[in-house]
């Protein structure tokens, strides 16, 4: 298979983007500044697939990316939707701004490489849609990571609507649902902050290192062996299922949130909402 992985540089990104090479396809690891910040990511790529310059805030870039991308390979068959950040800090305390930005990585970075590359996969009428999603999106949701949790749930309902609107075309679409896994990513380690600093100093008064403690014993929720590889290694056993046999969700989730009870029940309802209209097609890819 002909893949492309968004935010490959580092994290689940990269991961994934291995674990395809690893299993025998070409895998294309999208990441912005290949000739600079991240040349040792390109670098270190070289030996396993192709990294490709993709800027998912820019849709010259990622149009680029794609064209370079079935060139090359004559053909795409899965996007894997993986580029994202995290922020950390009081919401009131990042400005309109600041959120349209995480909106924009999230979110609308999804929409460029869909616009770019759908084309491709519906003309084949067959490929693959993961969206790597987040527990965040309908678990146990601590404070101060609110402006990347509502981006998280937003990309979640746009997956879900793209899978019925693809259905017909033979596209196929998985949610990845990975937990809070605080080692082995950049997660923490690269979260934005703030910039309304009097803000969050008037929140720091009040709760003091309440949100630090919350966030400590949250990790300590997950087990010592929690391994961020599984999510890579789960994405890779779900593309290379038979198209129809894929299933919508997976969860990969060592601290057990309650974002798989909640997802279950929503997903349930729009089984039985596209039933109940007549139109069950929509819940499966054509084949």
């Amino acid at each position: 298979m002909i893949i492309v992985v968004t935010g490959a540089s580092s994290g689940f990104g990269a991961m994934t983007a291995r674990a395809f090479a690893d299993a025998g396809h070409t895998v294309y690891a999208g990441m912005r500044d290949t000739a600079g910040r991240n040349a040792s990511a390109a670098a270190e790529f070289e030996k396993h697939g192709h990294p490709v310059e993709m800027d998912v805030s820019s849709q010259d870039s990622v149009d680029a990316a794609v064209a370079r991308i079935i060139a090359e390979s004559g053909r795409l068959d899965v996007i894997v939707h993986n580029a994202g950040h995290m922020t950390l800090g009081p919401a009131e305390a990042f400005t309109p701004e600041q959120l349209a930005e995480i909106y924009d990585i999230n979110v609308l970075s999804t929409q460029r490489v869909n616009r770019a590359a759908l084309p491709h996969l519906r003309r084949q009428r067959d490929g693959l849609l993961i969206w790597v999603g987040s527990t965040s999106a309908r678990g146990g949701t601590p404070p101060h990571l609110g402006p990347y949790f509502a981006a998280k749930a937003a990309m979640d309902s746009l997956a879900v609507s793209y899978a019925a609107e693809l259905s017909r075309f033979g596209v196929d679409t998985t949610v990845m649902v990975p937990g809070s896994f605080t080692t082995g990513t950049n997660h923490y380690a690269h979260a934005g902050h703030p910039s309304d600093s009097a803000v969050e100093a008037e929140y720091a008064a009040l709760y003091g290192s309440t949100i630090d403690d919350l966030l400590a014993r949250q990790a300590a929720e997950s087990p010592a062996d929690a391994d961020p590889s599984e999510v890579a290694h789960e994405i890779v056993r779900v593309a290379e299922l038979p198209k129809g046999s894929r299933p919508f969700r997976v969860y990969v989730d060592p601290a057990q949130d309650g974002a798989e009870e909640v997802f279950r029940v929503g997903d349930r309802v729009r089984r039985e909402f596209y039933r109940t209209l007549g139109f069950p097609d929509l819940l499966s890819p054509a084949v």
